[in-house]
């Protein structure tokens, strides 16, 4: 049987990673993998266990016995945690901070790696995250690094936020969002830089429209 194709789309948070991978998914035939969510989830669990998420291994006994799937939505993907429909809870800031904690700990990547990787069926699978080319699909045939400014990133985030009927501060949001950022590069397992054979892609000033042209364009390419 013909292994599935694998392209994996890594960045920081609010770059747009997670709607161009369900755009090129759309585009393929692919499934789709939103490896941040699978975190965000892990968090959302301990933070419903009241667990303390300075202990590894209290975090790690209560997302073993944790419950998660996906169901296609018309955007982003919609996770549900226990049998419950988290879209929302997984999106706030605070979901999105306590992801960041447990995404660092040794132990939770490890007990997460064969839960992402189940994902992978044929035809093929896009997936999103921060180590996806690097860790989790090194072997992966396209890998794309997509990045944005911090400010670009907070603006972003903060009309979602708006938008969505949430009040935010974008100071506080470009704050967390530098927060974040240094843990994710600087973490000792898995950290997030860009595979050694990844195309980067800054989408500061780019359109959604332009950057999935761009990467649609590179698959082509590597087809040929």
């Amino acid at each position: 049987m013909m292994t599935p194709y694998v392209i994996t789309i890594d960045g920081p948070s609010g770059s747009g990673k997670g709607t161009l991978a369900v755009q090129v998914a759309t585009q393929l035939g692919f499934h789709v993998l939103d490896s941040g969510a699978i975190y965000r989830l892990a968090a959302l669990k301990a933070l419903n266990e009241k667990v303390d998420l300075q202990n590894e291994e209290l975090v790690l006994n209560a997302i073993k016995n944790m419950d998660i799937h996906f169901e296609a939505g018309s955007d982003l993907s919609i996770p549900f945690l226990d049998g419950q429909d988290v879209s929302q809870q997984i999106r706030d800031e605070a979901t999105a901070s306590a992801a960041s904690i447990v995404a660092a700990y040794p132990s939770i990547r490890k007990e997460l790696l064969d839960v992402q990787r189940a994902f992978l069926k044929p035809p093929g699978l896009v997936a999103d995250g921060r180590d996806m080319g690097t860790t989790v699909f090194p072997d992966a045939k396209i890998k794309i690094f997509l990045n944005a400014s911090a400010e670009i990133r907070a603006e972003r985030r903060y009309k979602q936020l708006i938008d969505m009927g949430i009040s935010a501060n974008i100071a506080d949001l470009l704050n967390e969002i530098e927060i974040r950022d240094e843990r994710d590069r600087t973490r000792s397992v898995s950290p997030m830089v860009p595979a050694l054979d990844a195309v980067v892609v800054d989408c500061s000033m780019m359109s959604r429209t332009s950057v999935l042209d761009l990467v649609l364009s590179h698959i082509a390419d590597n087809e040929q």
